[in-house]
């Protein structure tokens, strides 16, 4: 017995060393999960989303949406802009949005509310993206594997199983089960989003006033309670603000290059 112990510690070492990756960040990851299988899941989930019956009927907004979107995804890295992109609306008021694995994003109707404007509205998509491009689904899929949990979640179809893959992949709410990024992927998102706002020639300052307009809908000092788990909202508006100087280059190149999204 010992000496099978032995022997499953020795491949599970190995496996957990070969899976190591490196984040846009430069921070080390454990990857267990191919890409392949985490554009699967990213489907199905987006899949069971769209059939819950939530899809928003305003093709305005839904073109306005996609307009910032696809402004966003020109500029990610070549092997994500290939990928077939899908955004919907989703009638809800609560001002959030997501982005899965393999080209998947969803606007809430609520986050119009607050995000008054098209670089506002990239700011919170940009972070979406931000989350796709640095593997956080999974990064947060492996971990769960290798605490020997995340089988019955790869291999469930129904249920709570179903449920809990979905907040793995960040949008638990859709399905009445938050599973929140940490707040190291949440700050990741955020630096990448804004670097993306910019790269496309959306205002990069902006991303502060998101988060400021996003305190003030919640009736003052506090976020709404599903950001309850993400940065110190202060905090957050101040590395955002601090940020945003650094990325005036990047803005006024993609400005001279043409990039100048106009979305309505």
């Amino acid at each position: 017995m010992r000496a099978i112990r032995t022997s499953l510690t020795t491949a599970l070492a190995g496996l957990l060393l070969a899976a190591c990756a490196t984040a846009p960040s430069g921070r080390s990851q454990l990857i267990l999960v191919s890409d392949g299988d985490m554009d699967k899941l990213g489907a199905s989930a987006f899949d069971q989303i769209k059939a819950g019956g939530k899809l928003a009927n305003d093709p305005a907004k839904t073109r306005y949406v996609r307009c910032v979107a696809d402004a966003l995804v020109a500029v990610l890295p070549e092997s994500a802009r290939r990928q077939a992109w899908e955004v919907v609306l989703i009638a809800d008021d609560t001002p959030n949005a997501f982005a899965l694995p393999g080209g998947k994003v969803g606007v809430h109707t609520g986050l119009l509310k607050v995000a008054t404007d098209q670089d506002q509205l990239a700011a919170v998509v940009g972070h979406e993206l931000g989350h796709v491009i640095s593997r956080h689904a999974a990064e947060r899929v492996s971990q769960q594997f290798a605490a020997d949990t995340a089988l019955r979640v790869l291999d469930s179809a129904t249920g709570g199983e179903r449920r809990q893959l979905l907040g793995l992949l960040g949008v638990g709410a859709q399905a009445g089960v938050l599973l929140p990024f940490s707040r190291k992927h949440e700050s990741e998102a955020d630096v990448l989003g804004q670097r993306y706002m910019a790269q496309a020639g959306f205002r990069p300052e902006a991303a502060a006033t998101l988060w400021e307009n996003m305190i003030r809908a919640s009736g003052g000092g506090r976020a709404p309670t599903w950001l309850s788990t993400h940065p110190d909202p202060q905090q957050r508006i101040a590395s955002l603000r601090a940020a945003a100087p650094g990325l005036k280059p990047a803005y006024d190149q993609a400005r001279a290059a043409g990039r100048k999204p106009n979305c309505r």
